[in-house]
C-alpha cells in the first residue's frame, strides 16, 4: 500500500473548503473565494489564500453561514469521517422551523413591490423615510 505524502503546513482556501466537504466541487469553492462568500481570519479571501492549523474560515452556502475552524490543512478530498477530523465547526445551530415559516416571502415571479410594500417593509426593518 503506497504511503501519502506528508501533510502540508498550509493550502489553499478553496481546495481545502472542497477536501472537507463543505462545497460539492472545487470550483464552487472558487466561485464562491471570488464571490467574497470565503472569509479566512475576519478578511475577504481570494482563492489561492493559504490556510493554515488555527485558521477559522467562514463559508456561506445556500444562505447559511458556516464557521469552522482548520484543525488538518488537507488538499486531497477524503472520506467524511476523515473530513470531520480536519476541522471545528462552530457554525450556530439552524433557526427553528417556526421562525422559517413566519419570514414572510415575496412569492417567485410577483414583480417589483410597490411603493405600498416597499414603505411596509422598511417599516418592518426599522427603516426611517
Amino acid at each position: 500500500m503506497p504511503s501519502l505524502p506528508p501533510t502540508s503546513l498550509s493550502v489553499r482556501v478553496d481546495s481545502w473548503t472542497w477536501a472537507v466537504r463543505l462545497f460539492k466541487t472545487r470550483s464552487q469553492a472558487a466561485t464562491a473565494c471570488r464571490s467574497g462568500h470565503v472569509r479566512v481570519n475576519g478578511a475577504s479571501a481570494k482563492a489561492a489564500q493559504q490556510v493554515k492549523a488555527g485558521d477559522e474560515v467562514r463559508v456561506r452556502v445556500a444562505g447559511v453561514e458556516r464557521i469552522v475552524v482548520v484543525v488538518k490543512p488537507i488538499t486531497k478530498r477524503v472520506s467524511p469521517a476523515l473530513a470531520a477530523d480536519s476541522l471545528v465547526d462552530n457554525s450556530p445551530p439552524p433557526p427553528p422551523p417556526e421562525v422559517i415559516a413566519s419570514i414572510p416571502r415575496r412569492d417567485r415571479g410577483a414583480g417589483r413591490p410597490t411603493k405600498r410594500e416597499r414603505r411596509d417593509l422598511e417599516k418592518l426593518r426599522g427603516h426611517e423615510l
